[in-house]
């Protein structure tokens, strides 16, 4: 079966799995934090970025920026000096998918009350 847009048209399945894997990156809380503290900070070094984002391993924030690196997220710059310095900066691809999921956020500020009496409901049931 071909999935359709809400008026009814295919969608490309390579749109369609491109989201779908996008959907599944960005639900990885590494590369949201990634993503706010680039987009807040700017351009920054390896260590100051890890620095930034409390529990991160030295490793997952490697494949976190290998993985947005490759999906055209941001641009890492090696610069030749002694000891080697790298840069990570978001790229317009990067900032814009930071503004579609800004809406997320938008939506749990405005329903957070809501979302914690549901919960809090929810566990007191016996």
């Amino acid at each position: 079966m071909t999935a359709t847009d809400p008026q009814g048209a295919p969608i490309d399945p390579r749109v369609e799995a491109l989201v779908n894997d996008l959907i599944s990156r960005v639900a990885d809380k590494w590369t949201m934090i990634v993503l706010e503290v680039l987009a807040a900070q700017g351009e920054m070094r390896f260590t100051v970025l890890g620095q930034h984002i409390p529990g991160i391993s030295q490793k997952m924030l490697t494949q976190t920026l290998r993985a947005m690196e490759r999906d055209g997220l941001l641009i890492r710059t090696i610069h030749p000096v002694i000891p080697p310095r790298v840069d990570y900066r978001l790229t317009d691809l990067g900032l814009g998918l930071g503004d579609a999921f800004c809406g997320v956020w938008r939506w749990a500020e405005r329903n957070l009350t809501q979302i914690e009496a549901a919960r809090h409901r929810f566990d007191s049931r016996p």
